[in-house]
């Protein structure tokens, strides 16, 4: 069990992951982390999204590529809200986190929202 005032080792190594890149920052809202790069989101750390019961972290993909993910691994799904406008969810709630993959979407992610100059700077 993680204490009242530390924040569970999969949101601080996933954060660790997004500030790593070019003009990240990141916004906690209750039990959730908004990844941002200057004032676009480009993850979610979401824990129990409207009583979902899932920690997922939520990233943007390509136009029809999240229904196809989650059509082939039940480790992704379409998340509430933001699922019809080309995001899709991972699972760190079930099995083993691959850590490689968490990384791949969040640059994919990146590259989507931020300015390409600085979408460039992480190919």
């Amino acid at each position: 069990m993680i204490g009242p005032n530390r924040e569970h080792p999969r949101l601080t190594r996933l954060t660790n992951l997004c500030l790593k890149l070019p003009e990240t920052s990141r916004r906690d809202t209750g039990d959730h982390a908004s990844f941002l790069v200057r004032k676009k989101v480009f993850a979610y750390y979401l824990d129990n999204h409207h009583g979902d019961g899932i920690v997922s972290l939520c990233t943007k993909v390509m136009p029809g590529e999240n229904a196809e993910m989650a059509a082939h691994d039940e480790r992704y799904f379409l998340p509430a809200y933001i699922g019809p406008r080309g995001w899709v969810g991972l699972r760190l709630d079930v099995g083993r986190i691959r850590w490689a993959e968490v990384n791949e979407l969040v640059g994919k992610s990146y590259r989507l929202v931020a300015p390409k100059r600085l979408g460039n700077l992480t190919r």
